[in-house]
């Protein structure tokens, strides 16, 4: 404060008082903006054809206030960034932003990642250690390989809550073999996911579901998978409605994204890990209503995370964001800041 503001702010009481209810004002704006949290979704193994011609109406409803697009995975055919239609190369795009040349995760076995390219989770956390982050999962790979939870190389301890590993309980979930107990996995981890983020809203959540990819190897193109593609979206609703309910009772903004970690075959609808059209195309649902250009134009899995990381606002090194092969379909929200 200079002198002359000083003295006449001394001199006249009104614009001292004034003055503290504009400051008041501002501070009162600035306590209001909501905050934002986001969850993504994986169902593993649906076609963007399946999911079109199912009835969903969760994931419509929620598409309802964002949008709903056709989608990509498996990098640019013939170039480095060419990657298998496979299941965990899959989660590994997304939550890194970068295709398996970077990531280094080929099969499911994910024998050797390559943590120089930072997940969301480790983002986030570099950004804000006081972040809270969940992962809810029907295979345990998810944290413990994948995003290498405690290891120091990915970053140590970056998860506050996990729930998963339940694919390994045996006893409980004794293994048959059309994979029936993973159906129960899934409602499972659906539940606690509902009921936690209900409960204590975590800023970055991660919920991952198993069965439907298991029905699509066993029966393929069928009204069984239609069966299961309507399951998993129950189960999204579930998950839709604890967001919902947070936002009508918290000063908080909610993204979810659900989406899908590879296509399938055209000829009979079971297998994939090709580079064919049909296993190359997936989808992506979310609420957000902040989308950009790039959302409509076939986004690919490795938009996803700068897309969260500008919901949330966070910011990551530069080299860290220079290595990202994807680019966000979602604008950042100034007016939180």
């Amino acid at each position: 404060m200079n002198n002359s503001f000083r003295n006449l702010v001394g001199k006249s009481p009104c614009v001292l008082a004034a003055l503290v209810l504009m400051m008041s004002l501002v501070s009162s704006c600035q306590s209001s903006a909501p905050v934002p949290k986001a969850v993504f979704i994986i169902v593993d193994g649906i076609p963007a054809d399946v999911v079109e011609r199912t009835a969903t109406p969760n994931f419509d409803e929620i598409s309802s206030v964002g949008g709903y697009t056709r989608a990509f995975i498996g990098g640019t055919i013939g170039s480095e960034s060419e990657s298998p239609t496979i299941s965990a190369p899959g989660y590994m795009s997304l939550i890194t932003g970068t295709w398996s040349n970077k990531h280094n995760v080929y099969d499911n076995d994910v024998d050797d990642p390559n943590y120089q390219y930072w997940d969301i989770f480790r983002i986030a956390n570099e950004h804000n250690p006081s972040l809270h982050t969940a992962i809810f999962s029907t295979w345990e790979e998810n944290r413990t390989k994948l995003i290498g939870d405690g290891i120091p190389a990915a970053g140590g301890k970056k998860l506050d809550y996990s729930f998963d590993g339940f694919e390994k309980d045996t006893d409980r979930f004794p293994h048959d073999p059309a994979e029936a107990y993973i159906a129960e996995i899934d409602e499972l981890v659906t539940n606690e996911a509902a009921r936690y983020i209900a409960e204590n809203g975590p800023d970055l959540s991660w919920v991952y579901l198993w069965y439907t990819d298991s029905i699509g190897h066993e029966y393929g193109d069928s009204p069984q998978q239609t069966e299961v593609v309507r399951e998993a979206d129950d189960r999204v609703g579930r998950i839709w409605d604890a967001i919902q309910n947070r936002e009508q009772k918290f000063n908080e903004e909610w993204l979810i994204v659900v989406t899908t970690d590879h296509g399938r075959d055209a000829e009979t609808g079971k297998d994939h890990g090709g580079q064919s059209e049909r296993e190359r195309t997936t989808w992506i649902v979310t609420n957000s209503r902040d989308l950009n250009d790039n959302f409509n134009n076939k986004p690919a899995i490795v938009d996803i995370l700068p897309s969260i990381a500008a919901h949330l606002d966070l910011t990551m090194p530069p080299q860290i964001e220079a290595q990202l092969d994807g680019q966000s379909f979602i604008e950042r929200n100034f007016s939180r800041k």
